[in-house]
């Protein structure tokens, strides 16, 4: 989920743990955020304003310095009368919270900025391997009844919910092993950007624990308070999650069942169009005027055909055609004008409400799509890009801003403000307006501002 998304100040242990975490699989939504940097700050296609995206902030390095257990223990008197006040037992919240000691190891993730970030290419070639797809045709398999009748139920292509599970998991096989409880209360008391959402998730956390839906030893998940198999929130866990094995418990952690039914239900009200694609791979006509790949221009397939747009042949059988032509759909160019092109519909944003990351719903996508017999995405990614360190983006955004093209401020957020600047740059000098801001672009900036 959501998605999406993230050095260690007492040795170099944390370089290594993110290394680990990133070769295993992915889990949760703290370490999406991990991989993802570039997240989209304008709206794709229409975008339904009915449920905000269920994954955990962007690490902050906004964390308090020295954090002691004095100031964690008063945190926590404090938290605790929150809870008893609004009608959460005693016999709840006094075990969950007694003997408590912050996790500093939390904070450590929590104020993570990795030097490096993975390129859209990169991103979704890690997630949708020959291991991931081979592990996630056999849980089609396995669980084929559970799935269709999701379908069924909800609307929502099974290959989605179960591209979901593979991503967030591994289907299952990276839930996260820590203490919601302790991880959220610690970042509670000392991410001084979002006390008050780190609050709100620990009292959804014990309200858990109060509905018997799980217990205390099991409520575990990531650094963030992501949980189960497809990484809910505590306060998307609920608003969402769901009891589809009758059961009488909402159990994302034990029932595969409950954990897929709410995902796709989430996705459900997120938006999602029963019957619809979520995007297609599309192949662009060498005079194309790249500057239509924006949040702004949003057209049916019957007028982008006619601007040359053809669709790439799939192994899969699509709609014919894949969108009617009362739907508007998006163009959208994660590498820029060099790499592959893909044309999105709203099923994509009910993606983004998951994880607000471009890459990630692309990878969701995609995985999808080639778990129901789908081909590889068949335009080349970039070799040569790489993805620019924070530092660089700032950088970035202070020359564009200093030549006239203004940012919206510097922030090292590559963001609708920033592509827009990109665009008007890039017509400006002639080159293909595609918004993509990489290494080369920052190169030339940097030779006109020398």
């Amino acid at each position: 989920m959501a998605q999406r998304n993230q050095t260690h100040r007492k040795s170099s242990s944390i370089a290594t743990s993110i290394v680990l975490l990133v070769l295993a699989a992915l889990s949760g939504a703290g370490v999406l955020w991990l991989m993802e940097q570039q997240r989209p700050q304008a709206t794709l296609v229409s975008r339904s304003p009915v449920v905000p995206a269920q994954t955990v902030p962007v690490p902050t390095k906004e964390i308090a310095m020295a954090p002691s257990s004095a100031q964690f223990q008063v945190v926590l008197a404090e938290i605790k009368a929150e809870a008893l006040s609004k009608g959460i037992a005693a016999s709840i919240v006094d075990p969950a919270l007694q003997g408590l000691e912050l996790d500093a190891e939390v904070l450590d993730l929590a104020g993570t900025q990795p030097e490096h970030v993975k390129t859209a290419g990169e991103y979704i070639t890690l997630l949708v391997s020959d291991a991931r797809l081979e592990v996630g045709r056999q849980k089609l398999i396995e669980h084929d009844a559970a799935l269709r009748a999701i379908e069924a139920a909800y609307g929502v292509d099974r290959h989605v919910v179960l591209a979901i599970w593979g991503v967030e998991s591994n289907y299952g096989g990276s839930m996260g092993s820590r203490r919601i409880v302790r991880s959220l209360a610690t970042l509670a008391a000392f991410d001084k950007r979002r006390p008050v959402f780190w609050r709100a998730e620990l009292l959804a956390a014990l309200r858990i624990l109060q509905s018997g839906d799980t217990t205390a030893a099991n409520l575990a998940g990531s650094w963030a308070g992501a949980m189960g198999h497809t990484q809910f929130m505590p306060t998307t866990y609920a608003a969402h999650a769901v009891d589809f094995d009758q059961d009488g418990r909402r159990d994302i952690w034990s029932s595969i069942p409950d954990a897929l039914a709410s995902t796709a239900n989430y996705l459900k009200v997120s938006g999602w169009v029963a019957g619809n694609v979520w995007g297609v791979e599309v192949v662009l006509p060498d005079t194309f005027d790249f500057g239509l790949a924006s949040p702004s221009v949003v057209k049916t397939m019957t007028q982008w055909h006619g601007l040359g747009v053809e669709l790439v042949p799939a192994q899969r059988l699509l709609p014919s055609p894949p969108f009617s032509d009362t739907d508007g759909v998006q163009l959208l160019l994660p590498a820029g004008a060099r790499g592959p092109s893909f044309l999105i519909s709203t099923n994509f944003n009910a993606i983004l409400r998951y994880n607000n990351a471009m890459s990630y719903a692309l990878a969701v996508g995609h995985l999808a799509d080639r778990l129901a017999g789908g081909a590889a995405i068949r335009t080349p990614w970039p070799i040569t890009d790489r993805g620019l360190k924070s530092s660089e983006r700032e950088e970035l955004q202070r020359r564009l801003t200093a030549l006239g093209f203004a940012t919206g401020g510097v922030d090292g957020v590559i963001g609708g403000g920033t592509k827009a600047a990109v665009r008007l740059f890039q017509k400006a000098r002639g080159i293909p307006a595609d918004g993509y801001a990489d290494l080369a672009l920052l190169e030339r900036l940097r030779q006109e501002g020398s």
